[in-house]
């Protein structure tokens, strides 16, 4: 049988990854998908052919939109990045009735409602396991190995450089802007780092993770989305000694009200297996009803581990060149026609636990005057963490934990907290979940 044509757009950090892995694994490759899969047809502005063993082999062009329109392609992989050219390509391979491979989260958390439509009724595939947490399988296990389950929740650590970052402010005791900056240098972070410490890259993966585990369309746009840059050493600190690590996780949860998705620092009870993520690794804990709570970790990002997705996802679709589309694995884990509509609940709506911290008066009364303005809004408290004050200084930290209440009634405690005159500044907040498996 003769090999499946890939194009492959990007010969960057992902894609020069692709390459080597499809090449160096060729025959494996091809004893799992029952014929060879070769890149025959590649779109690059400029890449480095010393890291490229064997790309003299292949036709390489600066035209992205040539390859899209090969005759001879059969798979085209996108792994340009970013929303435009990105969309324009993939719905015109599409339109060329060519089957469809990405990395890219952004494009599939803003554009994929779209751009499924349009494969299913072209009758091609959309692959994008390297969307969502690097070389993890994390799609397919949701979207198949977990097909006879009710999802009832995912948390997730899924971005590396936020991890990187907590995970030094935690074992060293460093700032926020000095670990920030080592990440530039060491690349994990971009120049701009706005997408990783803001949320915005974990918000695009748990849209999508959502959208599988149940079965609703993507909603980028409905993320409650809060950053790590106000995060200090002394709240990782303090979080350490009441028995929490503070993880930047994405939070995807059906409830009675609606689903939750939300992705913002969290204290998590440092015995939880997802609580001793470190560094730049990845990892996402789904609690379904019939198989109770499991766990994947693995390297989130990288040439070699994202490549690793990307050719599982070459191999599902070279299996399935010759099936009928109405048999193939669904886009988001449901049938098109089966997607549900249910509300996506607001920021305000959600129910957690916070963390607090806040820089008071060391005088009587000052601590009666904040437990009564939490017991007014029905907000109970589980500990409370009181230091000394700084030798000749007046205001004293005083750092609490509460029992689950919901979001409005937690903000409206702390506006009237933060008017009171024996309170210095603004509190901080930081939500807390428990991820109990029961």
């Amino acid at each position: 049988m003769n090999p499946v044509r890939v194009g492959l757009l990007g010969l960057g950090t992902v894609g020069g990854g692709t390459f080597n892995v499809l090449r160096r694994n060729a025959q494996e490759i091809a004893r799992r998908a029952g014929r060879g899969i070769e890149i025959t047809y590649a779109a690059a502005r400029e890449y480095d052919p010393a890291r490229l063993p064997g790309i003299e082999s292949v036709k390489v062009t600066d035209d992205a939109f040539a390859v899209v329109d090969d005759p001879d392609i059969d798979i085209v992989v996108e792994l340009i990045g970013g929303y435009e050219p990105a969309r324009e390509l993939v719905l015109k391979a599409i339109a060329n009735g060519k089957h469809v491979v990405t990395a890219n989260k952004a494009l599939i958390a803003l554009h994929g409602n779209e751009i499924f439509s349009a494969a299913q009724q072209r009758g091609v595939m959309v692959a994008f396991e390297a969307a969502v947490a690097g070389g993890i399988p994390i799609i397919k296990a949701v979207r198949e190995g977990l097909a006879g389950n009710q999802i009832e929740w995912i948390a997730g650590i899924i971005n590396g450089t936020g991890n990187f970052i907590l995970t030094e402010m935690r074992d060293k005791g460093r700032d926020f802007a000095d670990v920030l900056a080592e990440a530039q240098q060491l690349g994990y972070a971009e120049a701009d780092p706005t997408f990783d410490v803001e949320g915005i890259d974990a918000a695009h993966k748990l849209t999508i993770l959502a959208s599988i585990a149940f079965g609703i369309p993507l909603q980028f746009d409905k993320v409650y989305t809060e950053g790590i840059s106000y995060i200090t050493r002394e709240d990782v600190s303090y979080a350490e000694q009441l028995g929490y690590r503070i993880k930047h996780l994405g939070v995807a949860r059906r409830t009675a009200a609606g689903v939750e998705l939300r992705v913002h620092p969290t204290l998590i009870p440092d015995r939880r297996l997802i609580a001793n993520v470190d560094g730049v690794m990845n990892a996402v804990l789904v609690k379904a009803d019939a198989v109770g709570p499991t766990l994947y970790y693995g390297a989130g990002a990288g040439a070699e581990p994202t490549a690793s997705a990307v050719v599982a996802d070459l191999v599902d679709v070279t299996r399935t060149l010759t099936a009928d589309p109405e048999n193939r694995v669904p886009h988001l884990a449901f049938q098109p026609d089966a997607l549900s509509d249910l509300k996506i609940l607001p920021v305000e709506d959600i129910e957690t636990a916070y963390y607090l911290r806040m820089c008071a008066s060391d005088r009587p009364g000052v601590l009666a005057d904040i437990t009564r303005i939490l017991g007014d809004r029905g907000i109970s408290i589980e500990a409370v963490l009181q230091k000394e004050p700084p030798e000749g200084e007046q205001q004293v930290p005083i750092i609490m934990l509460t029992r689950v209440v919901r979001e409005k009634q937690m903000q409206e405690a702390i506006e009237q907290i933060e008017a009171l005159q024996s309170v210095e500044g603004k509190v901080t907040r930081i939500r807390l979940e428990h991820l109990k498996s029961s």
